[in-house]
């Protein structure tokens, strides 16, 4: 079941939602517009190994504009922190953002109960588009979750994505045991 604008308000005033800079302007009927932060990344290397520790360059989207480029991936992040204590967040990119050739992420759509961060975008595009930093980027959903959560992301010891950061992050695939 997808929570609606009133229950994610509702959520938000327990505690379970944390959405920071949180606008009500933002709050859809069952979503919430999250925006793109300052900061892109692109790999080092063209040819990326599964097996090994992938760098990336970063770089701040100039006042601008920036032009995103087809074939290239960028990793984007997204303004808004957001925790989830007790719900499975999604996010997803606005038609808007869709229309314009733009997606947000490659898979990683979903994220845990207790993912507390802000959200790494797996972005490619169509043909060249300009974007700019403080852009609607995309769009949380939030589902319930049946039944109790044994471990939440945030507590999890193994986590490779639990360290906050206002910048995208690389692939940590290379911690993986394969």
């Amino acid at each position: 079941m997808i929570l609606s604008d009133k229950r994610i308000l509702e959520e938000i005033d327990k505690g379970t939602i944390i959405i920071e800079p949180f606008n009500r302007e933002y709050l859809g009927t069952n979503s919430y517009d999250v925006h793109l932060g300052k900061h892109l990344a692109t790999y080092k290397d063209r040819v990326l190994d599964a097996k090994l520790h992938n760098e990336i360059v970063g770089f701040e989207i100039p006042k601008e504009g920036y032009v995103l480029q087809p074939n290239t991936l960028y990793l984007g992040v997204t303004m808004e922190y957001t925790e989830t204590h007790q719900h499975v967040p999604f996010l997803e990119g606005k038609s808007s953002t869709g229309r314009l050739g733009i997606d947000i992420h490659a898979t990683a759509g979903k994220g845990d109960v207790g993912f507390c961060n802000t959200w790494t975008l797996e972005i490619s595009c169509a043909q060249p588009v300009r974007i700019y930093h403080g852009m609607p980027i995309g769009q949380l959903i939030y589902f319930a979750v049946e039944g109790e959560i044994e471990t939440l992301y945030n507590t999890k010891t193994n986590a490779k994505y639990n360290k906050p950061t206002t910048r995208p992050v690389e692939s940590m695939m290379w911690k993986n045991k394969f």
